[in-house]
């Protein structure tokens, strides 16, 4: 099987304490770029949340959301800072004293003040933590990896159409690259005999410049190996695997045979055969490029 560069995944999994959300989503990108959103908090987690990604993805452009929430209400507690409740009191004291006022604090006043009390997170369980995170995450990319690997087929199926329809397109300029020569012959022969009027036709010379330029025509060694390069891509993606890398290069080896036939041909039904060939070539090298 064959896997796409495009994909999309999501988990939610939560219980009596804690809710994990995890999205994932991707476009085709030549090396694997993870790019993370997640609370703060979980932070410290980011290693391990890639090191778990590459088990499942090797190319790609990745966005991963995570969203977190916390249901205890342990979680927190309440801390009195007596030392700052006591600083902000002595001076309170010295103020009615300055100004001759009435001292009238009181403990509701005192306890507004900033930092005399304080909200302070219980340390967590990043055990506990990390399991219920990479739980959801190792989901997500389940799906993630399923929508990839169904795009991946679509891909294969319409590549292996495409292909097959280049080798028709190679069958066309087998069949007519004979009649090119023929053709030559006789328009050369026609040409020759207007020229020389009643003289004889030098049957050797004739037949020397027919072959120079069978030769400088001739495209069987390009066929051959375009022929080749196509059998090649059609058993790698029945193959499968990791195999983008691998097809991006056999589709330059593949343009490059065509722009050669498209050079020597002295033809304009060939040249358009050649045209039409990078232009499927083309069309495939656009999806290799969405193949992990």
């Amino acid at each position: 099987m064959i896997k796409s560069m495009t994909g999309f995944g999501r988990c939610e999994i939560s219980d009596e304490k804690r809710k994990f959300t995890v999205e994932l989503k991707s476009v085709n990108h030549r090396y694997l770029d993870v790019n993370i959103k997640m609370p703060k908090k979980l932070n410290f987690f980011e290693s391990a949340i890639r090191s778990t990604l590459k088990q499942s993805v090797q190319r790609g452009k990745i966005d991963l959301f995570i969203t977190y929430e916390d249901f205890t209400e342990s979680n927190v507690s309440i801390k009195y800072n007596h030392d700052i409740a006591n600083t902000y009191f002595q001076y309170l004291e010295k103020m009615a004293e300055d100004f001759h006022l009435e001292n009238d604090i009181r403990v509701s006043s005192l306890s507004r003040y900033p930092e005399v009390f304080s909200m302070e997170e219980q340390n967590v369980d990043e055990e506990q933590l990390w399991k219920g995170l990479e739980r959801t995450i190792l989901k997500a990319a389940e799906g993630f990896v399923e929508s990839r690997i169904k795009e991946g087929e679509h891909l294969k199926l319409d590549m292996l159409e495409k292909l097959d329809g280049m080798l028709a397109l190679l069958k066309q300029v087998e069949e007519r690259s004979p009649q090119i020569i023929a053709e030559y012959r006789k328009k050369l022969e026609e040409k020759v005999k207007d020229l020389l009027s009643d003289t004889k036709v030098d049957e050797n010379r004739l037949l020397m410049e027919v072959t120079i330029f069978a030769d400088k025509a001739c495209v069987d060694e390009e066929i051959v190996r375009l022929r080749s390069h196509i059998d090649t891509t059609k058993k790698t993606l029945i193959e499968g695997g990791s195999i983008g890398r691998k097809l991006d290069f056999i589709a330059q080896e593949m343009n490059r045979e065509a722009n050669t036939i498209l050079s020597k041909a002295n033809d304009l039904e060939i040249s358009n055969i050649a045209i039409e060939l990078k232009t499927e070539i083309e069309k495939v090298r656009e999806q290799i490029q969405n193949i992990e």
